[in-house]
């Protein structure tokens, strides 16, 4: 149950733009609020309730020094979804094989005919 909880965390994160992009903008580094708040119109109480959403999901850490607040990606978080994605893959593989050989034996037995 916790690895759904986690997993259902981590796609609610990752189902916003908005943080998709705060993503992508701290896979070059790390970057404080004010940094990572400039290219968006918003107001920043509301974009720090996008961080707090990324950090809730384990996608992202903090760490406040004085007054600044600087985050950076936490890769470990990403696991989950590597994670879920793997079984997805695996089940669909194995639907799409067993497909593969229905439709190769009814082209056999279409050929026999």
């Amino acid at each position: 149950m916790a690895k759904s909880a986690a997993a259902d965390d981590v796609f609610h994160a990752l189902a916003d733009s908005t943080r998709r992009k705060v993503l992508e903008r701290l896979s070059l580094g790390p970057a404080t609020v004010s940094e990572l708040a400039e290219p968006f119109d918003m107001k920043l109480p509301s974009f720090v309730q996008h961080l707090a959403v990324l950090e809730k999901s384990r996608l992202v850490k903090s760490e406040k020094t004085g007054r600044v607040r600087t985050f950076e990606v936490a890769p470990q978080g990403f696991k989950v979804v590597e994670t879920w994605l793997a079984q997805q893959r695996r089940i669909w593989e194995s639907r799409l094989d067993r497909l593969d050989d229905y439709l190769h034996q009814l082209k056999q037995k279409e050929s026999e005919s």
